[in-house]
C-alpha cells in the first residue's frame, strides 16, 4: 500500500477494507501496527508525525528505498493460494435445508450485488481508459488489467447464477405457501 504514496495506519486500513486493496489482502488495525512498527524497525519504512488542528496528531508511514527493493523481492517469492470465501456458496451448499422462496430472494439478492460491483469496475475501467487518468499504481495498465480479470470473474459469476438459479431453487424444500396449497 505504501509503494505508491505515504499513508497513516488508518489511510491503510481503509485501503485494504474499502480501497482496491480490498481485492488482495485482509488488514485489522491489529495486524497493520505491528507490521509497520517491524517494518520501521528494519527500516523499510519510515514514520513522521502530522499535527491536525482541533484533532489528534497522525503517524504517516512512507516506504525507504530498501523497503522497495524488499517489496520486489517479495514478488519474486512463490505466490500463495488465492484465498475465496464466500457466505452465498456456504448458503447454496445447504440450500436444500431451507424454502424455494428463500433460495430465490438471495439468489436475487446476490445477481443484484454482483450488478453494483460490476457497475463500479464498470466505472474504474472508464477512469482508467481515460489518457488523464491519474492513478495510485505506478502502471495505470497493470491496474487495468487486474480490474479487467476481476471484471470477468464477477460477470462469470452473475451468468452462472443467471442461468442457472432455477436448478439450485429446485434443491430447496417447497416453499410453505406451495406446500399448504397442495395440501
Amino acid at each position: 500500500m505504501l509503494h505508491s504514496r505515504e499513508a497513516s495506519g488508518y489511510e491503510i486500513r481503509k485501503l485494504c477494507t474499502e480501497g482496491n486493496g480490498s481485492y488482495f489482502v485482509e488488514a485489522s488495525f491489529g495486524s497493520i501496527y505491528p507490521a509497520l512498527a517491524k517494518l520501521e524497525e528494519e527500516e523499510l519504512v519510515t514514520s513522521r508525525v502530522e499535527h491536525q488542528p482541533g484533532k489528534p496528531s497522525k503517524k504517516i508511514y512512507a516506504i525507504t528505498e530498501a523497503g522497495r527493493i524488499a517489496f520486489i523481492d517479495a514478488l519474486h517469492e512463490p505466490l500463495g493460494e488465492d484465498v475465496f470465501r464466500s457466505p452465498f456458496l456456504l448458503f447454496a451448499l445447504f440450500a436444500n435445508l431451507v424454502d424455494a422462496d428463500l433460495v430465490e430472494e438471495r439468489v436475487k439478492a446476490r445477481i443484484a450485488e454482483l450488478d453494483v460491483q460490476i457497475a463500479e469496475l464498470r466505472r474504474m475501467q472508464a477512469e482508467l481508459d481515460d489518457p488523464h487518468c491519474q492513478t495510485e499504481h505506478d502502471s495505470p495498465a497493470n491496474g487495468a488489467w487486474v480490474l479487467r480479470y476481476g471484471l470477468a470473474c464477477l460477470e462469470v459469476a452473475r451468468a452462472q447464477l443467471h442461468s442457472h438459479m432455477d436448478s439450485l431453487i429446485a434443491t430447496a424444500r417447497p416453499s410453505r405457501g406451495v406446500a399448504q396449497a397442495a395440501e
